[in-house]
């Protein structure tokens, strides 16, 4: 049951991330379409566009993402407990070990961010340490060394950029239809199939960036439930993560934690689901704990 989850989040993700190519591909024609005259200019485009976000994004260092959060590095002397928790878990996960630091938040949470397992990080709330006990607390780092075991940290850099990307090409569209850029010949001349194509050129502009933040999301929520699963193989205890998610769900929001990167953390630190699941980050805790109760 354990592998046939951990294998079928990893076609979904496989999935997800190719709806966020294609997704900055049909944006990149869209504009090469409507106001280039070339649907593939546009490709190579959001191609080169692409590479250059993958490269910056990539070479950003791990500590951008902590100072966002007012996390602050520590060392095993700092916080003994945690470090050899976090130590224990990479050590059965075959990781090395990964930088630890703590925010100073009373709402329990937690998150694993970095480029690779090699330059890895996580980090754990005051109120995560105050709250949960040893065996709730491997459950959660369990959880996060799972992320940086399953190459999720990257994957979540890549969703980054490519979200970026997407953004920053319908931005392009926007201001060339603001600044009355386009196919003027083809507009004043063309035939009712050539005013359709531009029509839905233009409505892939404008909902593309919606579609993006619909796919990351998705993909968020699923890696949660990748790195629930891997984490009960590592602890071989699926009771300790099931009762540290009980007590997360029931805590506070957290007080600093940075918005855009609500999907890093185990559950959401601002708590304000959506009704429709569509723009929500996490899965809801619930479906979370059920699974991990029939593994």
């Amino acid at each position: 049951m354990l592998y046939q989850q951990i294998a079928k989040n990893k076609r979904k993700t496989v999935l997800v991330m190719a709806g966020f190519v294609f997704l900055a591909g049909l944006i990149g024609a869209a504009i090469g379409y409507a106001f280039m005259g070339s649907a593939q200019t546009g490709i190579i485009i959001a191609v080169v566009v692409g590479i250059v976000y993958m490269f910056v994004i990539l070479g950003q260092s791990t500590d951008v993402v902590m100072s966002m959060n007012n996390a602050q590095e520590i060392t095993e002397q700092q916080a003994p407990e945690l470090w050899h928790i976090v130590e224990d878990m990479a050590m059965v996960g075959k990781v090395p070990m990964p930088r630890v630091f703590i925010i100073d938040d009373p709402s329990p949470n937690a998150f694993a961010t970095g480029p690779d397992p090699e330059h890895a990080a996580v980090a754990a709330t005051t109120g995560i340490l105050q709250r949960l006990n040893r065996e709730e607390l491997e459950g959660v780092m369990a959880h996060e060394v799972s992320h940086i075991r399953n190459y999720d940290i990257r994957l979540q850099t890549y969703a980054l950029a490519l979200a970026s990307v997407i953004s920053f090409l319908a931005n392009m569209g926007m201001n060339a239809m603001w600044w009355g850029g386009g196919r003027r010949d083809d507009r004043d001349n063309g035939n009712a199939g050539q005013v359709i194509m531009l029509l839905l050129s233009v409505l892939a502009i404008i909902l593309g960036p919606l579609a993006a933040s619909m796919a990351q999301m998705a993909l968020s929520r699923n890696r949660e439930y990748l790195a629930d699963a891997s984490a009960v193989e590592l602890t071989r205890n699926p009771q300790g993560l099931i009762n540290a998610l009980r007590k997360i769900s029931m805590s506070e929001p957290m007080q600093n934690a940075d918005p855009s990167s609500a999907s890093m953390y185990i559950a959401n630190p601002f708590k304000d689901g959506s009704w429709t699941h569509l723009f929500d980050t996490h899965p809801p805790i619930k479906k979370r704990i059920d699974r991990l109760e029939h593994m």
